[in-house]
């Protein structure tokens, strides 16, 4: 539990801890509580209080009888106290969330990633995106907190740069956060998609439901979230969490990085419809494998295999493997013990292959730790990232951090 300050020129310290303390209790706490759970006076607690019920971040949620003596007044968060906006910029979709200070999508929309476009004119269609779904939502801008917006790796955030993510043509170091922030009049903060991913479940899990797990990320690339103690790691340049070129499979196809059975080139969407037209397995969906053709070929494989296809079993058999591989490689690294799986393209292939993962990680001779690995599928959904990219901005909002109370020269 975070402890306040009672030094006055530090209240707005003690306003995020008091938050954070009445969030983190779904019950609401009362005046009392907050200043034992807080070590703040009962005197700063009361004039925080007021604050933020004048404000409109708090309410009011009844009485509650606490032994002897008059009932007390509880306090909850207000969920219409305020907004954070996340943004999913994926090589096949845009994806825009807005959601209250409960953590709750009140809107959402996604649209097709434009090609053949400059970065800059995709910003300018983001700023109209994130303008069009605040006013979808209904909320006041004025209660708008900011932008998170999650990217494919790797970044600069100290900068807030992307710089060259191998699936996004034409971002090489476009300064996004710069950018976006100038556009909306907004703060925005960047974030890997991945750990954007991981943010979200540790959001919105509950006590320590996830502490230590990794989030297996099956987008247009692949990618692993990492969370230790309750924290996600990122890493020296934030960038923690490229799994792509783990091997899987030593005898496999040749990748771009010169060797053999890289996880991301073994299992890549594009790649696992690409070879199912190939063989003969699936036809061509479309003139070419956009993200919805992708999606289609990836529904359409898993469909043959529940109705019994052998050959589609064997793709996503095999795929099912190569994920254990790495969840194995990965776990006993880092001695965790639950994989969350997540993603705009998992959910067509998670009924066929999430079982054949769990047994195959937990049989493996290689498993090296002493627990078992927990196996899940993230009840978040797929816009997952973008969800975390605002969870983001709630963080930045309402968790309160010691740094803050450093006085500069």
């Amino acid at each position: 539990m975070r402890r306040g300050t009672n030094v006055h020129a530090l209240g707005g310290f003690n306003q995020i801890v008091i938050l954070d303390t009445i969030r983190r209790t779904r019950d609401g706490l009362s005046r009392v509580e907050i200043a034992e759970q807080t070590g703040l006076s009962a005197q700063t607690v009361s004039n925080v209080s007021r604050r933020l019920l004048d404000e409109g971040i708090i309410r009011e949620a009844g009485q509650r009888i606490l032994g002897v003596g008059k009932p007390r007044i509880i306090l909850e968060l207000d969920p219409t106290g305020g907004y954070a906006i996340g943004v999913h910029l994926d090589p096949a979709v845009i994806t825009y969330v807005v959601l209250d200070l409960d953590g709750r999508v009140v809107a959402h929309h996604s649209t097709r990633t434009p090609s053949g476009v400059t970065p800059d004119r995709v910003i300018l269609d983001m700023r109209d995106a994130i303008e069009a779904i605040i006013d979808e939502a209904g909320v006041d801008r004025a209660r708008v907190l900011g932008v998170g917006i999650a990217a494919p790796g790797p970044l600069d955030l100290d900068r807030g740069v992307v710089l060259d993510p191998p699936l996004l043509e034409g971002w090489h170091g476009v300064a996004l956060r710069d950018a976006l922030a100038a556009a909306t009049g907004l703060t925005v903060l960047l974030e890997k998609d991945v750990t954007a991913a991981t943010v979200a479940e540790l959001w919105t899990s509950s006590a320590h439901e996830r502490d230590d797990f990794m989030f297996f990320y099956y987008g247009t690339g692949v990618g692993v979230g990492l969370a230790i103690a309750h924290e996600a790691v990122r890493g020296a340049t934030s960038n923690a969490g490229d799994a792509g070129h783990i091997i899987v499979d030593p005898d496999g196809p040749l990748c771009s990085c010169g060797r053999r059975g890289c996880l991301g080139d073994a299992i890549m969407p594009r790649r696992i419809v690409g070879r199912a037209i190939s063989s003969g397995l699936i036809a061509a969906p479309g003139d070419r494998l956009d993200g919805r053709e992708v999606d289609e070929g990836l529904a359409r494989i898993a469909a043959l295999a529940a109705s019994g296809d052998a050959d589609a079993s064997t793709v996503l058999d095999e795929m099912a493997d190569r994920v254990a591989v790495a969840v194995v490689t990965i776990a006993n690294l880092l001695d965790l013990d639950t994989v969350v799986f997540g993603g705009p393209y998992w959910n067509r292939v998670s009924p066929r292959i999430l079982g054949r993962i769990s047994a195959s990680v937990n049989s493996s001779d290689a498993l090296v730790t002493t627990h078992p690995i927990a196996a899940t599928v993230s009840t978040i959904g797929d816009d997952v990232a973008a969800v975390g990219a605002a969870c983001l901005v709630l963080d930045d909002a309402l968790s309160p951090r010691p740094s803050a109370l450093l006085i500069s020269g």
